[in-house]
């Protein structure tokens, strides 16, 4: 159990923890915190929640991923990549289902943990991540440009192109959002180049603020759409009815294989960064425990922020103790400036969640992933138009489904069954073969996409054989329809009188054949582990057969 769940935080404290880690982790957490303070509220907003959700969430959720996950430097919160997936939640199923479908995704990715699906998710193509997240990307800012630009639209339409039917339909510029707006672009991409060690989100939330408020300029802000904030947090329950409860597996489970996805790459960016190594299965089964507790508290669902984790090694980070500071200087930040947060005009949350958009789009990597084969092509562009003009959950479902159907028609195709010529050098160390035995190999799994195409061709096989000698070295595994098949083939062998002897049989193949019993069909004294051995079992059965063969 210690390699399932083993947190990072035990590790370090049982290691030994100085005070001079602690004042490297103590700067990195409070750098952290001003970095998460306006993109939690920037998301929250965007998402159609309340600003204080987002802080809640960067402090709940952040305190326990640092306490109990599986990464020196991971930084649990609310993130651009759930704003489509929350916003079309809030929409259909209200704060309720938010919350509900939050606590659901906390029990999967509980599950993945316990069932160690942490390496395979790992392994998820990158087209289909690619194509979602700029997805994402763009729907985010489609979504902004109203607030960008001070249009006159109360509410946009749920889908992609009306949307934009609505936003030229109302094109009337505001040009005080819309300087706000390049100003605060401008801000936070520039200021983190000249002030390092600050945030450029930070600098451009408190300087574009300040400058409206003592203007006293036109322009809408976070009060005028949320309201006052609450400064404190309380206990909340979700009214759950039982019978209802199956239409919130859909979109808790996009939910937590978002979560999956990007917490363990946030993960392993930071171990590219540190030469570190974080435990997968406990990371997933922290972000678990963070949406389910989290949302009992007023949050919305979390996961580790790769841009924040990144930021927090690069401040000097060296355990998880960064990550609880960072939690309470937010805490810190809600109880103490609540009311300053209302005065954030809105075209200023636009600003900085357009920055978060590009970063997020991968525009680079989408480019040079469309000159790609035509396998990556395709699972790109779906995932990207999916989410872009029908829904993220969507996207995902299908986009997984179609991945792994063309992985399983690539690997139908590398996986083959070939005679091999007697007189190749692969004799050279035996005696001719008697007349009536013939050798194939198998390449490649011998699994359900290629199992037919292993069938038909044994069962065309014709000729005078009389032993038929199946070289598998290159099989590493057998699945059930392999198993079947397989049984087959062999009934039919049978009846033309024909033995068949393996060789080269792996270890793994070997227990499965046994285990299924197929090992018995075939005679486990004619499964050899060499082709030498082989070669002697096919001799011996052929003197077997002379007897009854016709002279």
């Amino acid at each position: 159990m210690n390699t399932l769940f083993k947190p990072k935080l035990y590790v370090v404290l049982k290691q030994g923890y100085t005070r001079q880690l602690f004042n490297k982790d103590l700067f990195a957490g409070i750098m952290v915190g001003l970095v998460t303070l306006p993109l939690a509220i920037a998301f929250a907003v965007a998402s159609g929640v309340s600003p204080e959700k987002g802080l809640i969430t960067a402090i709940v959720a952040g305190l326990i991923i640092s306490l109990i996950g599986g990464s020196r430097f991971q930084i649990g919160g609310p993130t651009g990549v759930f704003i489509v997936v929350i916003y079309g939640i809030v929409q259909k199923y209200g704060l309720n289902g938010l919350m509900i479908s939050t606590i659901l995704a906390g029990f999967m990715l509980i599950g993945f943990g316990l069932l160690r699906l942490g390496v395979i998710i790992k392994f998820i193509p990158n087209p289909l991540v690619v194509g979602f997240m700029s997805g994402i990307a763009l729907v985010i800012v489609t979504t902004q440009v109203k607030y960008a630009l001070g249009l006159p639209i109360y509410q946009l339409p749920d889908d992609f192109i009306g949307k934009w039917i609505s936003i030229f339909s109302n094109f009337q510029i505001n040009f005080f959002d819309l300087i706000i707006t390049i100003g605060t672009i401008l801000i936070a991409v520039f200021s983190s180049k000249l002030i390092r060690k600050i945030s450029g989100s930070f600098v451009a939330l408190i300087l574009v603020t300040v400058a409206v408020t003592l203007l006293k300029l036109p322009v809408q802000t976070i009060h005028a759409v949320s309201g006052d904030i609450p400064n404190s947090i309380s206990l909340q329950i979700p009214h759950l009815q039982w019978e209802s409860l199956r239409e919130y597996i859909q979109p808790a489970f996009t939910i937590a294989i978002i979560c999956a996805i990007e917490s363990l790459l946030s993960a392993v960016v930071a171990d590219g960064m540190t030469s570190g190594h974080h435990r997968s299965n406990t990371e997933l089964i922290a972000q678990g425990v963070a949406n389910i507790v989290t949302p009992f508290f007023g949050g919305i669902p979390a996961m580790g922020a790769i841009e924040r984790t990144a930021k927090n090694v690069k401040n000097g980070a060296r355990t998880p103790v960064a990550g609880i500071v960072h939690a309470l200087i937010l805490l810190s930040l809600l109880l103490l400036f609540d009311k300053w947060v209302t005065l954030v005009p809105m075209s200023c949350i636009a600003g900085l969640l357009m920055v978060v958009a590009y970063n997020m789009s991968e525009w680079r990597t989408f480019i040079s992933g469309l000159k790609g084969s035509k396998y990556d092509v395709l699972v790109l562009l779906t995932a990207f138009l999916l989410t872009v003009f029908v829904d993220l959950t969507i996207a995902i479902e299908v986009g997984m489904v179609f991945s792994a159907m063309l992985f399983m028609q690539r690997m139908s195709k590398l996986s083959n069954i070939e005679s091999v010529d007697i007189d190749s050098d692969i004799l050279e160390n035996y005696s001719a073969l008697p007349k009536g035995v013939d050798i194939y190999e198998i390449i490649g799994p011998f699994f359900f996409g290629a199992a037919q195409s292993y069938k038909e061709t044994l069962q065309g096989i014709t000729g005078n054989s009389k032993v038929l000698i199946l070289r598998m070295r290159y099989v590493p595994f057998i699945d059930t329809t392999g198993i079947q098949n397989f049984k087959e083939v062999i009934r039919d062998f049978r009846i033309h009188k024909v033995t068949i002897i393996l060789s080269g049989v792996r270890p793994d193949v070997r227990e499965t054949l046994v285990s299924c019993g197929l090992a018995d069909v075939i005679g486990r004294e004619l499964i050899c582990e060499n082709f030498g051995e082989a070669v002697r079992k096919a001799t011996e059965e052929l003197e077997k057969k002379k007897p009854f063969s016709l002279r």
